[in-house]
């Protein structure tokens, strides 16, 4: 390499890390993550947040940083502004079923918030955001810093589904990250409850925490599977954000999200 290469592509490396304050964007599993999202009918990125190391790692970076719908992600920060707020008093307080009929025979019954989390009760959540109320919602949402949620009167129930709101990839790993480190302003209580509501998984070997969430804006199926890994006193954050190769093959979509993050956590050995 020519010594003029060499020192351009050492300015390019301290100025991408610069700009990512001080962290490290590694390829080294895109092959990786592309066979994996392609098994399961997907385009789109996986990208793994490595905090002991600083490093993230992507098949696509660029798709990381794109915007879209919260969707059910929204779930989590819902939550969170309902036990602050004490709408929810723990992870073990009922949300009534009215009677009425619902997309989801598992949702047809009172659940308790974390049920309701884990089945991603749509209505319930719908009702705890009518509950907390435009002022307030806007209000925790500014104060976590959980940007570009466009919420009025007229959408308080609906905001995340559909409409101008939107989050990235880097940003549900930098409020998730936030989140388990104690950086976000919430107390302790309303921490270990959602710990509680989060969990998926826990063995021998670790813990895994999360969300999915599924949109439909106009255009495309849109799906999430966002959380983090914790594992000898290690972690790790994750967010997959993927659309379905043929919006008429949707047969893997749904479970594809999940497996997907799985299969990936799996390549670099962390599972």
């Amino acid at each position: 390499m020519s010594r003029l290469l060499l020192l351009f592509s050492l300015a390019v490396f301290i100025s991408c890390d610069s700009e990512s304050g001080g962290k490290a964007y590694h390829d080294d599993y895109k092959t990786a993550f592309d066979t994996i999202l392609d098994n399961y009918d997907l385009s789109g990125s996986v990208l793994i947040y490595d905090p002991q190391q600083q490093t993230y790692y992507s098949n696509d970076f660029e798709w990381s940083k794109r915007d879209f719908l919260p969707a059910s992600t929204f779930k989590i920060p819902n939550a969170i502004i309902a036990l602050e707020t004490g709408i929810m008093k723990s992870d073990t307080s009922i949300i009534k079923w009215d009677g009425k009929k619902r997309d989801f025979e598992s949702w047809e019954k009172d659940l308790t918030l974390r049920d309701a989390f884990q089945a991603s009760c749509v209505p319930c959540f719908q009702e705890i955001a009518r509950k907390i109320g435009t002022a307030s919602m806007k209000t925790y949402l500014n104060k976590f810093h959980y940007n570009d949620m466009d919420v009025t009167t007229e959408n308080i129930d609906s905001f995340w589904l559909k409409g101008k709101s939107h989050i990235s990839s880097f940003e549900q790993i930098d409020f998730l990250e936030r989140f388990l480190t104690k950086k976000l302003p919430i107390l302790n209580t309303t921490r270990e409850s959602m710990l509680k509501i989060f969990k998926i998984e826990e063995n021998q070997t670790y813990k895994l925490s999360g969300k999915t969430g599924w949109s439909y804006n106009e255009t495309n199926n849109n799906g999430w599977f966002v959380g983090f890994l914790e594992k000898d006193h290690k972690k790790y954050y994750f967010s997959l954000n993927a659309i379905p190769k043929d919006a008429n093959k949707m047969e893997k979509f749904a479970d594809g999200r999940k497996q997907a993050i799985y299969d990936a956590l799996r390549a670099m050995k962390l599972i």
